[in-house]
């Protein structure tokens, strides 16, 4: 049994989301929220580790045809005001660094809230011929926006640490809008490489990215039935090229404008992973992201060397094969181990005591809660990275279980009302605007777009009454 002074972190139950997921961050080390700035945290270093592995992974999709590189922080306001569209959907959002020391600057600059105003400009510098293209450049870097809702560590923030931004260039729209699909793609298997499933949709049009023709993103169903956007492609046309004059010649010498694209990911799928896979316990982390992997706790009976000499055999070994190993050999009871490292969301606990070295074998236990027990020998690594396949597994299927029961499709505008309180409906939709609008002041939910993919039985759009094989899915968003 754990002691009390072993118990007294414990979490408020998930099914308190805002306060677990609060406390949470603080107790899991994820980030501090008590920087002096309202919407900036600081990441602790666990929290630093978890989100360089996460990140790992989209680099890695991205790098098979993308060139990383960076911009500065800075926008002129010159260049920053130049796309009106895009600019009305970010002015009430924009930081102004307006002196430099005690001197008033001749010309304002922005923080970047997004970097296309950024970027562009030196892309019609790059940008020549047929033969530049198409042109695929992404970065990972901070952005500030002056947010004035409600703020949340890692889900609605003022500085945006760790915002992938992509930015590609091509000769016809039709190249553009392939590459939004190919970026929506890589980022359905970067969620599944982190296990959560994701809903896909088009945005309507009132709800698309300032500049763009269309706009496609990602959402999660969080645990209290609201979405989160965790990724968004947006197919840019012409738009910017036109603004900033980006054009290549063509293989019969003419001059023609590029179409672009752009897409971008946030820490907010930092955000998805803890609350999708985290239990009353604390964190639960797919084997690829956690900063620690295999914890190993010593059960002392006894004299102590013989046991911390099996378990630093074992240690060396896991390491051996790449593997982030933690010897937990402190003077905690063991129960207080196991709770601080299930907080943590370690994937596999190994426990190793006299009867355990006498049988020639360890006691694992999966995140999850298996609990096996496998040999002390050379199968040992890879019995433990087949569980940590297996955890994988469990760990999507539940994800999608849950995800696949907070949908519903719905008939009428009263069982639309009730579904997006806890979770997100599917509503019969025409399509038109005006219907759109209706439906999320009369349903008192977002719509997020048009899934993507099967279409459901011909039923009646709930605002006109047209018969629609469309929808759209609704939820109350953070």
């Amino acid at each position: 049994m754990v002691r009390k002074e072993e118990r007294e972190a414990k979490l408020p139950p998930k099914s308190n989301f805002s306060e677990w997921y609060h406390e949470l961050l603080k107790s899991a080390e994820i980030v501090d929220v008590r920087y002096p700035v309202k919407g900036m945290s600081v990441w602790y270093p666990f929290g630093f580790a978890l989100r360089s592995h996460v990140y790992q992974i989209i680099k890695e999709l991205l790098d098979v045809d993308h060139y990383e590189t960076q911009f500065p922080l800075l926008i002129p306001e010159t260049e920053f005001m130049k796309e009106a569209e895009h600019i009305k959907g970010f002015e009430d959002e924009v930081y102004w660094v307006t002196h430099g020391g005690r001197d008033p600057l001749d010309i304002k600059l922005a923080l970047r809230p997004t970097s296309e105003t950024a970027i562009y400009p030196m892309l019609r510098l790059w940008i020549r011929s047929h033969a530049d293209l198409p042109l695929r450049i992404y970065q990972i870097v901070n952005t500030f926006r002056y947010e004035t809702k409600h703020t949340r560590p890692l889900i609605r923030l003022r500085e945006i640490t760790s915002f992938k931004e992509a930015h590609t260039a091509h000769a016809t729209w039709e190249e553009a809008a392939m590459q939004v699909e190919i970026a929506v793609q890589r980022y359905i298997e970067f969620y599944r490489r982190l296990a959560i499933p994701c809903l896909v949709s088009k945005r309507p049009s009132w709800d698309k990215f300032p500049g763009a023709d269309y706009s496609i993103a990602l959402d999660v169903i969080m645990p209290d039935g609201r979405t989160l956007q965790v990724g968004t492609a947006h197919l840019l046309g012409t738009n910017f090229a036109k603004t900033y004059e980006i054009t290549y010649e063509d293989e019969h010498g003419e001059q023609r404008y590029v179409n672009q694209t752009c897409y971008g990911i946030s820490e907010r799928c930092i955000a998805a992973l803890i609350a999708v896979h985290g239990d009353d316990k604390g964190l639960v982390l797919p084997w690829r992201v956690a900063p620690v992997q295999v914890v190993i706790v010593p059960i002392i009976f006894g004299e102590r060397e013989p046991i911390i000499e099996v378990c630093r055999s074992i240690a060396s070994t896991l390491a051996g094969r790449n593997i982030r190993v933690r010897l937990d050999d402190g003077d905690e009871r063991p129960g207080a181990k196991f709770y601080k490292w299930e907080m943590r969301g370690v994937p596999v606990r190994i426990e190793i005591g006299p009867r355990d070295i006498k049988n020639n074998a360890v006691t694992i236990v999966r995140r999850d809660g298996v609990r096996k027990t496998l040999p002390m020998d050379e199968r040992l690594v890879d019995a433990i990275l087949a569980e940590a396949e297996e955890l994988q597994s469990v760990l999507y299927n539940r994800a999608k279980e849950f995800m696949d029961s907070k949908i519903k499709l719905v008939s009428s505008l009263d069982e639309a009302r009730s579904q997006v309180q806890s979770g997100v409906a599917r509503v019969p939709w025409c399509g038109s605007v005006e219907c759109g609008h209706a439906l999320e002041d009369q349903v008192g939910a977002n719509l997020l777009g048009e899934p993507r993919g099967d279409e459901i039985p011909p039923m009646r759009c709930l605002i006109c009454g047209k018969e629609s094989t469309g929808s759209t899915y609704m939820a109350r968003q953070y």
